[in-house]
């Protein structure tokens, strides 16, 4: 009797692996988060106690997938907000990817607003010009060039400009992850 869970995960590995993994990597960046995934797709379905109650076995598989591709997303999509609100400046960072992204879950949309009402808070502290800079650059989607050029600022003044700006938001929306992080 022991036999038929082991028998049965091995038929169903053989039978759903290679269309399981194609779908993964179809929905992850790298081949290290797809096999990372796989694998706990496998582990989870080792913990079921009754294989045969899984009604649709390729339903619960995908599904578990799925759900571990997001919470891999999440995870990602924490981590990146960690390194925004770090020390070191990135400027490749854009904030329309975070304020413009499509919220999945009502926790993806509740954070989203916060960000947005937090972002507004402290855009409205902001000097003039490192506001408009800011603004037009990354959420007008405006080269620091074209800001120039509309300006007739120098170049070096305008991304002078963004910079203090970046790093002010960063300063504030720190305050604002430390909160969230300690809830």
């Amino acid at each position: 009797m022991a036999e038929t869970p082991k028998r049965n995960i091995l038929e169903t590995v053989k039978q759903y692996g290679n269309r399981l993994s194609r779908f993964i990597r179809g929905q992850v960046k790298s081949d290290e988060d797809a096999e990372d995934i796989l694998q706990d797709v496998w582990y989870q379905l080792t913990k079921v106690v009754d294989l045969d109650g899984i009604e649709s076995m390729s339903g619960w598989l995908f599904q578990v997938a799925k759900n571990r591709i997001t919470d891999t997303y999440r995870k990602k999509k924490e981590d990146s907000l960690s390194d925004l609100m770090g020390e070191e400046a990135d400027d490749d960072f854009r904030f329309r990817d975070i304020l413009l992204s499509d919220a999945e879950t009502p926790e993806d949309q509740f954070f989203k607003d916060l960000f947005w009402e937090e972002l507004m808070r402290a855009l409205e502290e902001l000097p003039d010009n490192q506001r408009t800079v800011f603004v037009q650059n990354e959420l007008e989607d405006r080269t620091l060039q074209e800001i120039a050029d509309q300006t007739g600022e120098n170049l070096k003044t305008i991304i002078s400009r963004k910079r203090y700006a970046i790093q002010h938001l960063r300063k504030r929306l720190q305050r604002l992850y430390d909160e969230l992080d300690n809830l």
